[in-house]
């Protein structure tokens, strides 16, 4: 089914409604009711974090006692009860702040992470997976056993290899599309459950 205009509409109204800082905030509220990536007490850490939406569910869901980080490039405008890094997530020195902060590692990483488009989509495509696998990289480093991570992917001839690769680090992987994202779009999100470790 493709995201007519109306309904790109209705998430942005609502977004707006709910005050929460973009449309996107509906496509992980959609992902984690299909799936329970979020729950009370668990450590968050959201990479490419701007502009803020994804912490802001991500906080609702973790509640008093869990911990959000976000990390981006981009400033960020606080959020209550959110750490926010600015820094470059390939930056060595982001991952040990991030680590110092949550004491332990993360139960659950999120990436929603996209290039600036060029228009050229082997160049964009490729652009997006080398992110994703950047944020793979860190999650190594970061994810405790058993957790979760979500990668934003572009559909694409480099698609099957990240998968592959991603699969020899969790127990299972799926590719889906949350309705909040625009059908046209390339864009699916993987969502990897069990981390197993290096």
């Amino acid at each position: 089914m493709k995201l007519t205009d109306a309904q790109r509409d209705y998430f942005r109204k609502l977004s707006k409604e709910k005050g929460y800082r973009s449309r996107s905030a509906y496509k992980l509220i959609q992902l984690n009711k299909s799936y329970h990536i979020l729950k009370p007490g668990h450590n968050v850490v959201d990479i490419g974090c701007a502009p803020g939406g994804w912490l802001q569910v991500a906080k609702n869901e973790v509640g008093h006692y869990g911990k959000v980080v976000g990390v981006d490039i981009k400033k960020v405008l606080p959020i209550e009860g959110v750490v926010i890094l600015q820094g470059d997530i390939e930056d060595p020195k982001a991952v040990m702040s991030i680590i110092k902060i949550l004491d332990r590692k993360a139960n659950t990483i999120l990436s929603d992470l996209s290039p600036n488009l060029s228009g050229i989509w082997d160049i964009d495509h490729a652009k997006q997976i080398s992110l994703s696998m950047s944020s793979l990289n860190i999650s190594k480093e970061m994810l405790s056993k058993a957790g979760i991570a979500i990668f934003k992917v572009f559909e694409g001839e480099l698609l099957n290899e990240f998968k592959r690769e991603v699969a020899t680090y969790f127990d299972k992987v799926l590719l889906t599309k949350p309705s909040a994202s625009r059908q046209q779009s390339s864009e699916l999100y993987m969502i990897c459950f069990g981390f197993v470790g290096n």
